[in-house]
């Protein structure tokens, strides 16, 4: 019996392992329809994606950790073009597996002015298809969302200093 029990939960361990790998192991393709989840700010308050997008082209963009050194480097290449940003439209939301608490710090010491979504369940990365390196550690994963579909993704080689500028790009060339 004991034997049984433990082929039991192994297979309910890989079978879990391999949902979590699986589900978010092909990032969305430009065209696709955006996901629309609703998930936690850096205040616990909760952001509905869908009603985001309806006040304009959004960037979704996935980074590993809060106040980590290339997590810092892109988000504060994002709030120092935030000027830049706003004036084409751009809305902005960062997303990592942190808690609320971890990312109102990570927001509050480099002053960000964007929301951070906080992921601790994954449900946002496994929506946009963004794959874990590790649980709660997602890869560094950028989406831009005009109409309710996704127009631009970068999913590999993601820069951190120059990202702003890349989206900036990307976004003189949608017009």
């Amino acid at each position: 019996m004991k034997l049984f029990t433990t082929l039991l939960a192994t297979a309910a361990l890989t079978a879990a392992l391999t949902a979590f790998t699986s589900a978010a192991d092909a990032p969305l393709a430009v065209g696709a329809a955006a996901p629309e989840p609703t998930a936690k700010d850096q205040d616990s308050k909760d952001v509905n994606f869908k009603a985001v997008y309806a006040k304009g082209t959004t960037l979704v963009y996935f980074y590993p950790k809060a106040d980590t050194g290339g997590c810092t480097a892109q988000g504060c290449g994002i709030r120092d073009n935030w000027e830049a940003l706003t004036k084409k439209g751009i809305q902005v939301l960062g997303v990592s597996g942190d808690k609320p608490e971890a990312q109102r710090a990570f927001r509050d010491k480099f002053m960000f002015p964007f929301p951070l979504i906080a992921d601790d369940d994954g449900k946002v990365a496994a929506a946009f298809g963004v794959p874990a390196m590790k649980p709660g550690i997602y890869k560094r994963t950028s989406f831009l969302v005009k109409g309710g579909k996704i127009v631009w993704n970068m999913t590999e080689k993601t820069t951190t200093a120059t990202h702003a500028a890349d989206v900036l790009k990307v976004v003189e060339g949608l017009k």
